[in-house]
Order: C-alpha cells, then structure tokens, then sequence
C-alpha cells in the first residue's frame, strides 16, 4: 500500500508538467491493461480445474453413448443375421419341396 501512496504525489508531479501530461496518460493506460491482465490471469486459474473436469466429463460421456451406440448396432446385425438364417432356413425347405414336385 506504500507504493500506491508514493505514486499518487509522484503522479500528480508528472500531472504539473504540461509537456510530460501525456507520458502520465500513457503510464496510467498501461497500468490499467497490466492490472486487467492480471485479473484475467487470476480468473483464468481458478476457472481452469472446473473447465477440465468439465471436459473430461463430456469425453467420458461421449464414449459412453459411442460404446451404447455399437452395442445397438451389434445387437441389430446379430436380430438381422438370426432373421436372415431363418428367412433361408424356411425358404430353403419350401425350394426342396418344390424342386422335389417339380422332378
């Protein structure tokens, strides 16, 4: 707090010369865009664990639903062979009593 009070008469010294007046414009303006630097900085570190867990959270929850998704898939390839072995199963028969009235 020391340092705030010795640059405020330090300031105000700078602000009494009228050729330095924009040097003290152009000190204040960078201090103003360190200090916005800094609270994003700040911001940006205590803001960082919950965007990854966030994260990590959407990927698990992505391969989840990739995961269920090629279960599904399997599950109807398999119904679909079954139905086909069947289809074939019953056609099959039908085509051996037809060829054997047709011989």
């Amino acid at each position: 707090m020391e340092t705030v009070q010795e640059l405020i008469p330090l300031a105000k010294e700078m602000m009494a010369q009228k050729r330095k007046g924009k040097m003290v414009k152009l000190y204040v303006l960078g201090s103003v865009l360190a200090l916005f630097g800094v609270v994003l900085g700040l911001m940006e570190t205590v803001c960082s664990p919950f965007t990854a867990a966030r994260r990590l959270r959407d990927q698990e929850a992505a391969v989840a639903e990739l995961q269920a998704a090629l279960e599904r898939q399997a599950l109807q390839k398999q119904a679909l062979q079954e139905k086909g072995k069947q289809q074939d199963t019953v056609l099959g028969g039908r085509a051996l009593s037809n060829r054997q009235h047709a011989s």
